[in-house]
This record gives C-alpha cells, sequence and structure tokens, in this order.
C-alpha cells in the first residue's frame, strides 16, 4: 500500500523526525526516549505519534534503510571470487558499522521480512566460505547472528573503543578452520 500524500510541512516533520531518530538511535539504542527524538527534532510529541503511532514503528522506518543497505553490502560481497574473503569482509563492515551506531544490534534482529533478509544474507556468505574452507564446518547463521548480536551489544556496554576490533578479531578467529 502506496504512503498517502502529505502536505509540504508535514513531510518536512516527518523528514526531520527520521533524520533526529536515526542520529538518536545510533547514538543510545532504542532505549531513547521518544520525547528526545521530538526535541531533537524540533516538533512536539504529538507530531512524532501522528507519524509513527508508536515507537516500534519509528525504529522500524529508520532500521528500514540501514538493514536494507547492509543486505545489499552482502549480496555485493557473496558475487566476490574469493568466499572468505567476503565473509570475513562483512563481518568487518557489521562490526564497523555497530561500532558507529549503537542500534545496529536492534536492527539486525528487528522481527519481520527484514530480518529473515538479514539472515538469508548471512547465510550466503557463511555456506560460500564454508564451502571454500574458509569458515568451520557446522555453525549455522542463526550461531552467528547469536554470536553478532552479543558482540555488538558487549561492544555497546563497554566505552573502549578498540573493543569491537577485539571482540571482532576473537570472533572471527574462532571462525576459522
Amino acid at each position: 500500500m502506496a504512503e498517502p500524500q502529505l502536505r509540504a510541512d508535514a513531510r518536512r516533520n516527518r523528514d526531520r523526525i527520521l533524520a533526529a531518530a536515526r542520529d538518536a538511535f545510533a547514538g543510545s539504542g532504542f532505549g531513547v526516549p521518544l520525547d528526545e527524538i521530538a526535541a531533537r527534532a524540533g516538533v512536539g510529541p504529538g507530531t512524532v505519534y501522528r507519524h509513527f503511532p508508536t515507537k516500534e514503528s519509528l525504529f522500524q522506518a529508520v532500521v528500514t534503510a540501514r538493514v536494507t543497505d547492509l543486505v545489499a553490502e552482502a549480496h555485493r560481497r557473496a558475487e566476490d571470487d574469493d568466499p572468505g574473503g567476503a565473509f570475513f569482509g562483512f563481518l568487518a563492515h557489521l562490526g564497523a558499522e555497530a561500532a558507529a551506531k549503537r542500534d545496529t544490534s536492534d536492527a539486525i534482529t528487528v522481527p519481520g521480512p527484514l530480518r529473515q533478509a538479514m539472515h538469508d544474507a548471512i547465510d550466503t556468505l557463511l555456506t560460500r566460505a564454508q564451502a571454500a574452507g574458509a569458515v568451520t564446518p557446522g555453525v549455522t547463521a542463526a550461531d552467528l547472528v547469536v554470536l553478532l548480536k552479543s558482540l555488538l551489544a558487549a561492544v555497546h556496554d563497554d566505552p573502549d573503543p578498540g573493543r569491537a576490533e577485539r571482540l571482532l578479531t576473537v570472533l572471527t578467529a574462532g571462525l576459522r578452520p
């Protein structure tokens, strides 16, 4: 179903809300209050609720673009002639994304078709890397998503800027045969 046509001022408000929400979720994760997002956007809470009736709907709108980009990146890498390099390169890309955006761990596990697309894209990279002998057999995409979610959450529990790289190094070492 197509999105209803908005007046120019309503469209501007919606765009400001989305921009503020992207920044707020990236900096604080899903826990950021909607009132803070409204203040960052320069609108009242009622304006936020008119466009996004729930915090979940606003978060879904924000992460849709991010997860879509990650899925496209995984598909692009799946065409690479080096399946191991493609797989580990994607993990590094995801780690960098998570280090910069606190909501990445929530974004990759949001229920719905995007989560399935993300899991399928990871599975494609993982399966190719395993077939090439670059990744330990027996690890599943579901296993990897659990590990990634835990790693990404741990990165945000500690202000140490080197933690993401260290944890990703441990994860990738454990995935190699």
